[in-house]
């Protein structure tokens, strides 16, 4: 069966300490990639068409723990300069205390989440029909899967960046 055949919410019980396990496990290797290059190279676009730089994809994700976590989970008000994600540029020591506390908001956020709610509806509505539109336990999900999209491309940027030295 398709995603879009799926048309009934099944409940599947997983905890806050297992949906922040993961989120951990891609917060640390992403951290953990900008580390190992440093701050010049963390900073720098692979040359590929539309390449972002580690430290972009970074701070993009901590974007993404805001909204998602923030809004979508907490219902807080947020203020979240997407376009300016794509821009940042800093040192790898600032970008691992800012991951830090995102980590530590996030945590926060999804306390005592009821995973059966609905989400607000601040979403385009071609998205209304989506599952992390139709309940706060998909949004934990939704923020795992773009976690690990992000690393996959965070891993792909540090390995062009560093065969291209």
């Amino acid at each position: 069966m398709s995603p879009d055949e799926r048309t009934a919410d099944a409940w599947l019980p997983i905890s806050e300490d297992a949906c922040l396990w993961f989120v951990d496990l891609a917060l640390e290797q992403m951290v953990a990639i900008v580390r190992g290059l440093g701050d010049v190279d963390a900073n720098r676009r692979p040359d590929l068409a539309g390449a972002n730089s580690p430290y972009v994809i970074l701070t993009h994700c901590l974007g993404v723990l805001e909204f998602w976590g923030g809004r979508m989970i907490a219902e807080r008000t947020i203020t979240r300069d997407r376009n300016a994600e794509f821009e940042a540029r800093g040192t790898v020591d600032a970008l691992i205390e800012r991951t830090d506390a995102s980590r530590r908001q996030y945590e926060r956020d999804v306390a005592n989440i009821e995973s059966l709610a609905r989400p607000p509806n601040v979403l385009p509505p071609k998205e209304l029909a989506l599952p992390y539109a139709r309940t706060k336990g998909a949004v934990l999900l939704h923020v795992m899967r773009e976690l690990f999209q992000h690393l996959g491309q965070m891993e792909l940027s540090r390995d062009v960046l560093r065969a291209s030295h």
